[in-house]
């Protein structure tokens, strides 16, 4: 069992049991603070928010910084070497999370979580410098007991190997474990990491401090380590990591002439044998008593939270949703009885017609169908949802009426339409040039980043496109259409549903394939949309194929080297920069593996912030290797069943597909 660090010079404390470590809180610097809604607040907030997808995407560490002057804000994330992409996002994000709510204004704090991963961020650069503090040891209760002078001999043989091989890597990765016998039935087991931007010898010399320290507190113990700002160092007599063969290095065993023989020279079942059929035996028993008497109850606990606070989110808007009611009679009046020539188009529900209250104000109003079947449960999701989300770039709720058979909502009118009705018309797109894409590319994540994180309650839109961006006078953009949008509560990140709602081509694979969704669904439909704005076609219009085509054209001229002839000739006199930074974004958004897309105030943090480092996008999801490089729809409906087929087929020609059981 591990127990509570020692402190290897005035620094904080850890509590280790058993194999996983519980870090205390992180430690926030006495250097300075700063006051809430600071311009330095803000960059700090969205310099930490970028570091999960980056730091997953980049190998496992990623330091950058965004500001100038005063407000420029350095910052830093590591994962252990062995980490997975998704593991090292969510440690990242954990350890943010524990960070800022410790230190909410301090102008520098720094965190190990206790599964070794790094967050640090500060007021002044800190790259590349070796910091020995704080330093924190850490050591197993059992002793060693075998012949401490052979034990000390192989372990300091298999530290200086670790701590060479770890020194001498990468910029991108200083890591290195290694392993070493004791006897035959006994080995060493050590982990070394590095910050990949110190020095060899700057790595070298932190590593060993480390060791030194290690000795000087907890010599003879079973296993421990010690880990600083820029170094981690561990051993045990376990493996208690991934093992890889090019970051491992292992030393032969000494020579030992009491060494037992073999199992097989002896009669009946070794005590080795005895291990390793009783050791999984417990623990197979012990996972099913910890799931029985923990697991399930938690999961019982958290779905009635859930449930709890959608009820209180319900509970909250009904008095204010009434209060935005309409007698129906002045919704008729105020559109001249749903003239025709006020008639601004039809959506997937019913048409929107243009109308004119009595108080003078231009609203548009959307009239569901009375043969909708899912139009009623849309209509309530969308009123409840919109009544209380206020941000420029949102479309307005403005009120509703629900009388007998009819059901109408009421927003702002918006004179210019949406943007399917610009970028995709021959003439119209000549009115957007590349300042005017650039701001609704801007403020469309604007939107998003107050739906997934601003707002009260998390809220995934699922249905993000072109035809539901709707602009201004001005040609500012705002989100609208919220009927298949869902509600998450704040700690809550993905769902599941055996219902696919959504338009195709916008729909994220893990979404439109497994039912699984999440704020990154909307991020990869952002990843699309951007790469409409810019090339100005449609997802689906560069060949008959399933609507990905526009996503491997992308991809095949970035990765030629001719990412300009992807864009729209139109915008040859746009900032050619950030065109370029654009199509970067987008290709990282609609990536497959969700923990390589960035969160959307990433995304923010990236368009504002041109000193940022971008990661290299992979190939872009549902690109898959068949002769055409794409995906034909046939290659894909086999995958859906029968009635999920027919929506799909329904739904390519840009088509909501709309969910028919209740939420």
């Amino acid at each position: 069992m591990w127990v509570k660090l020692k402190a290897v010079s005035s620094i904080l404390s850890y509590l280790v049991i058993g194999i996983g470590l519980v870090a205390a809180a992180p430690r926030c610097y006495d250097t300075g603070n700063f006051t809430t809604n600071s311009t330095y607040g803000n960059n700090r907030d969205l310099l930490l928010d970028s570091l999960p997808s980056n730091a997953s995407a980049n190998g496992g560490f990623f330091n950058t910084t965004i500001g100038q002057g005063s407000d420029k804000v350095y910052a830093l994330a590591m994962c252990k070497g062995d980490s997975t992409p998704e593991k090292c996002f969510s440690l990242v994000n954990d350890t943010i999370h524990e960070l800022m709510a410790n230190c909410p204004n301090q102008k520098e704090a720094y965190s190990w979580t206790g599964d070794f991963c790094v967050v640090h961020y500060a007021d002044h650069s800190f790259f590349g410098t070796p910091e020995l503090e704080p330093a924190e040891a850490f050591y197993n209760t059992g002793n060693l007991t075998s012949n401490l002078t052979e034990f000390d001999a192989v372990w300091e043989s298999l530290i200086n190997s670790v701590v060479k091989k770890a020194s001498k890597g990468s910029s991108s990765l200083k890591y290195a474990t290694g392993e070493a016998d004791v006897t035959v039935f006994r080995k060493i087991y050590s982990l070394m990491q590095c910050t990949p931007d110190l020095s060899e010898q700057d790595c070298d010399h932190c590593l060993r401090q480390s060791a030194d320290s290690y000795v000087s507190c907890c010599h003879g113990k079973q296993g421990g380590g010690v880990q600083r700002p820029n170094c981690l160092f561990r051993w045990d007599l376990y493996p208690f990591y991934t093992a890889n063969a090019s970051t491992t290095a292992s030393l032969s065993p000494p020579p030992s002439p009491s060494s037992p023989p073999p199992p097989a020279a002896r009669g009946g079942i070794s005590s080795r044998t005895l291990v390793i059929i009783v050791v999984p035996s417990v623990t197979f028993i012990v996972v099913l008593v910890i799931l029985g008497i923990v697991v399930l109850p938690m999961r019982i606990k958290k779905k009635k939270q859930n449930d709890q606070s959608k009820l209180a989110f319900a509970a909250d808007n009904k008095m204010y949703v009434e209060s935005l009611q309409i007698d129906f009679h002045a919704v008729r009046a105020a559109t001249e009885n749903f003239s025709d020539a006020n008639m601004l188009g039809r959506g997937g529900f019913g048409p929107v017609y243009k109308g004119k209250l009595e108080d003078g104000r231009e609203v548009a109003i959307k009239r569901l169908s009375e043969n909708s079947g899912q139009g009623t449960r849309e209509f309530k999701n969308e009123v409840m949802l919109l009544a209380k989300l206020q941000h420029r770039n949102l479309v307005k709720l403005l009120g509703f009426s629900f009388e007998q058979k009819e059901r109408v909502i009421i927003y702002e009118f918006l004179p210019n339409s949406s943007l399917d009705n610009f970028i995709f018309d021959p003439l119209k797109r000549l009115l957007l040039n590349w300042d005017k894409r650039y701001k609704i590319i801007e403020g469309t994540a604007k939107g998003l980043v107050y739906l997934h994180e601003d707002s009260q309650y998390r809220i995934i839109h699922r249905d993000l496109k072109a035809g539901n961006i709707l602009l201004d006078e001005e040609m500012n953009p705002k989100i609208s259409d919220f009927g298949m949008a869902k509600l998450f509560v704040v700690d809550q990140t993905r769902a599941d549903t055996s219902k696919i709602v959504g338009t195709y081509g916008y729909m994220a694979p893990e979404y439109a394939w497994h039912g699984q969704y999440s704020v990154k669904s909307d991020v990869y439909a952002f990843g699309v949309l951007v790469l409409e704005i810019i090339s100005g076609h449609r997802i689906n219009s560069f060949t008959n194929q399933v609507g990905d085509s526009l996503l491997t054209h992308a991809w095949r001229n970035w990765n030629e080297w001719t990412a300009l002839e992807f864009v729209d000739p139109i915008l040859r006199d746009g900032s050619r920069s950030e065109i370029m930074r654009c199509i970067h974004l987008g290709l990282l958004c609609v990536q497959e593996n969700i923990a390589y897309r960035p969160t959307m105030a990433s995304v923010v943090l990236m368009l504002s912030s041109y000193s940022m480092s971008l990661p290299v996008p992979s190939r872009p999801a549902f690109s898959v290797n068949t002769n055409t490089e794409t995906a034909t729809m046939s290659d894909l409906l086999p995958l859906f069943n029968q009635s999920e087929r027919e929506a799909i087929q329904d739904s390519v020609n840009e088509a909501s597909i709309s969910e028919l059981d209740p939420r």
